[in-house]
């Protein structure tokens, strides 16, 4: 099983600002097929990461579906301010 929160901090890491404040949590879900990771930051580094239009959320939620594929999961991600 790939440890989808160290991939997701790995690439979200370098993007941010603030990474002492840098938090990603697996959250539990009705669906056992279903892996949620809720992302927290700052406010101006949340707005980095999901980009205009969303663009840097959907290539992050992209990624993350990929690197999900071995476990036959489906990722959903969530951010959110400190």
């Amino acid at each position: 099983m790939a440890d989808l929160e160290g991939v997701l901090l790995g690439l979200i890491k370098p993007i941010v600002q603030h990474d002492d404040r840098l938090e990603v949590r697996a959250m539990p879900t009705g669906d056992e097929d279903e892996i949620l990771l809720h992302v927290y930051a700052d406010d101006e580094d949340i707005a980095r990461l999901i980009g205009r239009k969303g663009s840097m959320a959907s290539a992050l939620r992209q990624v993350m579906s990929v690197a999900s594929h071995a476990d036959n999961k489906k990722v959903s991600i969530k951010f959110e301010q400190i």
